[in-house]
């Protein structure tokens, strides 16, 4: 029976996870407890990118500039469909329609200037290299704003099961010197949680304006690698061989 229980908490590399998953599994524990967080994560190359194209447009009435800016968004979606993307990995991300003002100084008061409709979509890009060229169309076709990219792994699976064992091997190693180091003889596993961190990062943020772009090459556009990874934390329990406890 004991009569002491010991905790220890080894924190390696923790990261805020952006989204918690797995499922967690616990058992009772009779002997002194190890608690061990380890965070691990893999690298390569991305297949997918991320890009966002607007358009921003004004009128004097609002159905003025709502009409104009459907034109205009139009001519970029329909860009993006010559590109070759499906319509599945085009998505509308937020449409705005504001009043504006101009101020009279001499008179101290706002003057009613007309509307402004702002229309914005995001794409998602399978030709990786193809980015820079992508982004150029977009703007030739209306867009005049332009955020991104940001690279990705679309299944990103396999990573995470390397991260994954890499991570157990880890604190497996650590949760047994622990275990030596206290003159116990091994380990027992006792419970397990993980959490799943996001595929990034991503890349820088491009905007360019519609002037700037009329007589500019390609964007040059580096996909780099991202990361993937698991954050586990482990719980065991130290343990002697045959049954014995410390007391």
């Amino acid at each position: 029976m004991i009569r002491h229980t010991l905790a220890l908490v080894a924190a390696t590399m923790l990261v805020a996870p952006i989204s918690a998953s797995a499922q967690q599994v616990q058992i009772e524990a009779n002997g002194p407890v190890i608690e061990l967080s380890v965070f691990e994560s893999v690298t390569a190359e991305p297949d997918l990118v991320t890009i966002g194209a607007g358009v921003t447009s004004q009128a004097r009435t609002a159905v003025e500039a709502m009409r104009l800016n459907a034109r205009e968004m139009q001519s970029v979606i329909d860009q993006v469909r010559a590109l070759g993307v499906p319509d599945t990995d085009i998505q509308t991300t937020g449409i705005s329609l504001n009043a504006q003002y101009d101020y009279d100084r001499a008179n101290q008061r706002q003057v009613f200037r007309g509307y402004q409709v702002s229309n914005r979509v995001s794409v998602k890009l399978r030709d990786v290299q193809a980015t820079g060229a992508a982004l150029d169309a977009l703007v030739v076709a209306g867009a005049t704003d332009l955020s991104g990219p940001s690279f990705s792994i679309e299944d990103d699976t396999q990573a995470k099961a390397t991260a994954r064992e890499r991570a157990i091997k880890r604190a497996q190693q650590r949760a047994e010197a622990y275990a030596t180091m206290f003159g116990y003889d091994g380990i027992k596993v006792l419970s397990v949680s993980e959490s799943i961190r996001g595929r990034g990062p991503s890349g820088p943020i491009a905007q360019r304006s519609v002037a700037e772009s009329a007589a500019v090459a390609t964007a040059p556009v580096q996909p780099g690698q991202v990361s993937t990874g698991v954050s586990l934390s482990i719980k065991y329990e130290m343990i002697h061989i045959g049954g014995s406890e410390a007391e």
